[in-house]
């Protein structure tokens, strides 16, 4: 029992005047405020960046909002033109100035139709074997 006693009273000592002295607690205390500070100016950073996206985004959707309302306001003015009236009236109204004659055009074919998709594609496929895989990496990664 008097060991057991004894070695307890040691480690207190040692505890007290080895481990818990002012400078060791000072050392913790200033790496805890240094944990803290840095934690908080990470949350804060992070906090920004979210905050500055959703500008960002507010302010392209704003613009957006105003190429919209300028077409719009375009339309308008167009719509109220002496061209558009006269369009309008040969395309729904059937009329025509004097002079004129109407001539109906049948439908595009399927070749007609799809005769330059088919250049278009052969176009891509010669890009395709043009290059190796290794430079299509090449080029995709660094453009």
């Amino acid at each position: 029992m008097s060991n057991l006693a004894t070695n307890f009273r040691r480690f207190k000592y040692k505890l007290r005047h080895e481990y818990l002295t002012f400078e060791n607690i000072a050392l913790i205390v200033a790496i805890i405020l240094c944990f803290n500070w840095t934690y908080r100016s990470i949350e804060a950073m992070s906090r920004n960046s979210e905050l500055a996206g959703k500008l960002n985004t507010a302010e392209k959707n704003l613009e957006l909002k105003k190429i919209e309302i300028e077409t719009a306001e375009l339309e308008n003015a167009y719509y109220e033109t002496d061209e558009y009236k006269e369009l309008a009236a040969r395309k729904f109204a059937g009329k025509q100035l004097d002079g004129e004659n109407m001539v109906y055009m049948p439908e595009n074919s399927e070749a007609a139709q799809n005769k330059h998709a088919n250049e278009v594609a052969v176009r891509e496929e010669e890009k395709q074997k043009e290059y190796s895989n290794f430079e299509q990496w090449m080029m995709y990664l660094w453009p």
